[in-house]
C-alpha cells in the first residue's frame, strides 16, 4: 500500500461496516483469512470479529480512526476488504467511503486535481 493512500489516515470503513464474506475464504476452507478472526453469521457466511455487532470495529484495525491506522492482517484480509476502495483512488467515487468517513466526522475525499494547460498550449 502506497504511503499516500488515504486509508492509512482513516480506517472508518473498518469501524463502520460489517465485513462479511463467504466462509470459503477462511484458512480451514483453503483461504487466507484466519479462522480465529471470524464469526459465523449465516450457514455460508462469516464476518470479521468486531464487525458483527455495534459498535463496529474490526479486530484487525490498529490505531485511531482518522489519525493513522493500519490493518494488522492486510495480507490475510477478505475479498470484501480487498474490493473496498477509498473514493477517487482509482478515479471512481465510492459513496460508502463517504458514509463511513461522515460517521466519524471526517470530510469526504475529493478527486485529485487535474493539471491545467496554459492558454495557447496544445494537449
Amino acid at each position: 500500500m502506497s504511503q499516500d493512500n488515504p486509508c492509512l489516515n482513516c480506517g472508518a470503513c473498518c469501524a463502520h461496516f460489517r465485513v462479511s464474506f463467504y466462509f470459503g475464504e477462511c484458512q480451514s476452507s483453503g483461504g487466507v483469512v484466519p479462522d480465529d478472526q471470524v464469526v459465523q453469521v449465516s450457514p455460508h457466511r462469516v464476518a470479521m470479529r468486531g464487525t458483527e455487532v455495534r459498535p463496529v470495529r474490526c479486530v484487525g484495525l490498529l490505531g485511531e480512526v482518522g489519525c493513522g491506522v493500519r490493518c494488522t492482517m492486510y495480507e490475510q484480509r477478505s475479498s470484501t476488504c480487498r474490493e473496498f476502495e477509498a473514493s477517487w483512488v482509482n478515479g471512481q467515487h465510492n459513496p460508502n467511503c463517504d458514509a463511513a468517513r461522515a460517521a466519524y466526522g471526517l470530510p469526504p475525499l475529493t478527486p485529485p486535481l487535474q493539471p491545467t494547460l496554459s492558454p495557447g498550449r496544445a494537449a
